[in-house]
């Protein structure tokens, strides 16, 4: 199949309707005070002037959208190894990426792209923390191709294609492939009724608060002096009105979750292609991404109690991306839900090289569940009998601040038992958590930065916290024996220092 990205392209023309509904959204968010003025005062407004406004407003975004697609072309500049975009209507703008700088390109799909049949190409730069460049609208092989054209190599260029004269590049047609995994539907099912649901029920939580207190200020407007509910509700009545609402929660988190599950990752699929995974997944949204091993910098695999029972695991993958903060990417990572553990074991076999094995063992020193029941217990515990001395009516609920003791209780104790850090030649591994124990695993040589922390109370009990800065995201175990820790820093930049393994 013959493809010249040495001239400029451009996007499909049934894009013009993507361009079209990206540029209305923006007039709305833009243009909506007006637009609730028009809503609110429709009768008193003359008709045809609202109407001939509106039919304005849609042939200039029609206008400029097709402008947008005239103007936005691509190309390769195969001299300069770089990937030029030209877009811009009456600022027009030049953009050249060096092709060894794009660390990824991913193909997705949206609802309207579905419909009109095109997809979007999305390049990520290691200069930047957020998408570099988006072709919006593009045919599936044609980016496929252009994919495989701007993430490979110049040796992969020579061994596979056959470059003419005029810079022509004939890529050879993909093989039909077989999955490498396939999550089926059952799994997702199983993966949706057993993950995500802590911050998810804290969300609903925090929203039914809401509401709560919300109903609460409309009473005060009404101008009641005191709540007129009051006087109906008890400790025994409010106990299980919270019963109810929890229960409603937990319902509404597990059918959430479920929906949330089967919509991001219907159809999941992973294919081996050469040296690298190709993930394909979706329902509404689709998207399609490669994960190359030598840029995966920590892999977490993580599971619950039913997950467990179930022999599935979520596993969750940092590669080397150019973000501001740890949660960044946490929110990047990509995620393979519902793996069992064979499928495991092929995806850490490719992306490690190995299947990483536990060696020395670092536990947490007893100082760490003394700090934590102070911060999760006695401090709420305090504040509580404090309002009880402000208030005596506060004693009623005293039940709630034993569930919550004990409730807490069961969540230390538990994460502390997790707690380890296991080290060996190979690999560093950190597990953690009370309910989904996470298993973090990093190679040494994916270490760019390393901090080790003593605070000055921390000195007489020979305790300390090193933290192991990689492009993926930083991993942190704190609160064990410095010296020990000393010991394995230096190690680890030993390591470093001597590897001949690159970090992506």
């Amino acid at each position: 199949m013959k493809s010249d990205f040495s001239k400029p392209q451009r996007q499909s023309l049934v894009g013009v309707v993507v361009m079209f509904a990206d540029t209305f959204q923006g007039a709305i968010r833009a243009l909506w005070p007006i637009l609730i003025v028009w809503i609110f005062r429709f009768k008193d407004l003359n008709k045809l002037s609202v109407l001939a406004g509106a039919g304005a407003i849609i042939v200039l975004v029609g206008i400029i959208a097709y402008l947008k697609y005239l103007n936005f072309t691509f190309f390769l500049d195969e001299k300069n190894e770089e990937f030029v975009i030209r877009k811009g209507i009456l600022n027009k703008s030049r953009l050249a990426i060096p092709l060894d700088k794009i660390q990824q390109v991913n193909i997705n799909q949206s609802l309207i792209q579905r419909i009109i049949n095109v997809y979007a190409l999305e390049v990520d730069t290691a200069g930047s923390s957020k998408k570099e460049v988006s072709i919006r609208a593009i045919d599936h092989n044609l980016a496929l191709l252009l994919k495989e054209r701007l993430l490979e190599n110049e040796n992969e260029v020579t061994e596979n294609s056959d470059i003419s004269e005029e810079g022509e590049v004939k890529i050879r047609q993909y093989e039909k492939e077989h999955p490498f995994i396939q999550i089926s539907f059952i799994t997702l099912l199983k993966t949706g009724i057993t993950s995500n649901y802590t911050r998810s029920f804290a969300l609903l939580f925090a929203f039914f608060i809401s509401i709560y207190q919300y109903i609460e200020d409309i009473i005060q407007a009404t101008g009641y002096e005191e709540d007129p509910l009051k006087e109906y509700i008890n400790a025994e009545l409010f106990l299980r009105f919270i019963t109810t609402i929890v229960i409603i929660i937990l319902v509404l988190t597990l059918v959430v979750n479920l929906l949330r599950t089967i919509i991001k990752y219907f159809d999941f699929k992973i294919t081996r292609k050469q040296n690298s995974l190709l993930l394909s997944f979706g329902l509404i949204n689709t998207k399609s991404t490669i994960i190359r091993p030598e840029k995966v910098q920590i892999l977490a695999v993580g599971r619950n109690f039913f997950q467990k029972k179930l022999k599935i695991q979520d596993i969750r993958i940092r590669q080397a991306y150019n973000q501001t903060s740890n949660k960044d990417h946490l929110k990047s990572a990509i995620e393979i839900p519902g793996c069992n553990d064979s499928e495991k074991d092929a995806v850490m076999q490719f992306l490690l090289g190995k299947i990483p094995e536990k060696g020395l063992g670092l536990r947490p020193s007893i100082r760490k569940v003394i700090f934590q029941i102070v911060k999760a217990i006695l401090i709420p515990s305090g504040i509580y009998f404090f309002l009880v001395y402000l208030s005596p009516e506060m004693i009623d609920y005293v039940m709630f601040l034993a569930v919550y003791v004990l409730f807490v209780s069961i969540i230390i104790f538990f994460s502390f038992r997790n707690y380890r850090l296991f080290v060996n030649n190979d690999f560093i591994i950190k597990q953690s958590g009370a309910w989904d124990i996470s298993t973090e695993i990093l190679a040494p040589h994916k270490i760019q930065g390393v901090s080790l922390t003593q605070y000055f109370w921390h000195k007489n009990y020979d305790i300390g916290i090193v933290t192991l800065h990689t492009a993926g995201g930083n991993l942190t175990f704190g609160l064990t024996g410095y010296i020990k820790l000393k010991e394995l820093v230096n190690y680890w930049l030993y390591q470093v220092e001597t590897t001949d393994k690159n970090w992506m």
